[in-house]
């Protein structure tokens, strides 16, 4: 009878062993999925063509990631909850990469809404700014250059929630 509880307490422990093995595997597929996700590629860049200013009104903005440049700023907007860059940012930052291999400084700044955890909403804007900063990086704009300013949330009147999802880059001089 001894036997028969040795032998059920190795199955236990088999058991218990291989669900430790699918749990770390799946755990570690998991997180290399969602790092390969809010990854931005890095650009390579040999001359980026200068870009028009085009002007959106917010309205047409959909809930998707989208870019426009107004007035010299880039402005990039992201879906909700994503960081993702919208297809066209890199066109989009041709002045602002060009400005910034000529010396100048540019300014990162990232917003989200005030609604739901400040934290979250926080850290959800600073991944945005970063990914915008990794595709300048990735187009050779010098780190030096970059400057990434404290996320700000945006009041509850804003008329577009698009807005609150938002970063802009400016050619500071």
């Amino acid at each position: 009878m001894s036997f028969q509880n040795n032998d059920q307490d190795i199955r236990m422990a088999v058991v218990v062993l291989i669900a430790a093995i699918l749990l770390a595997i799946g755990l570690t597929l998991g997180v290399g999925i969602y790092k390969a996700r809010s990854v931005v590629p890095p650009a390579s860049v040999v001359g980026v063509p200068a870009v028009q200013a085009v002007a959106v009104e917010p309205a047409v903005l959909a809930e998707d990631a989208s870019v426009v440049v107004d007035n010299g700023v880039v402005k990039f907007y992201f879906a909700s909850g994503q960081a993702d860059l919208a297809s066209g940012a890199l066109d989009a930052l041709g002045e602002a990469i060009a400005a910034a291999k000529e010396g100048k400084r540019l300014v990162l700044s990232g917003f989200h809404d005030a609604t739901g955890n400040p934290a979250m909403n926080a850290e959800l804007a600073r991944q945005r700014a970063l990914s915008v900063r990794g595709v300048l990086v990735g187009a050779g704009v010098a780190e030096r250059h970059l400057e990434i300013m404290k996320p700000q949330a945006m009041p509850d009147n804003v008329d577009s929630k698009a807005e609150a999802r938002r970063v802009d880059v400016t050619i500071a001089d």
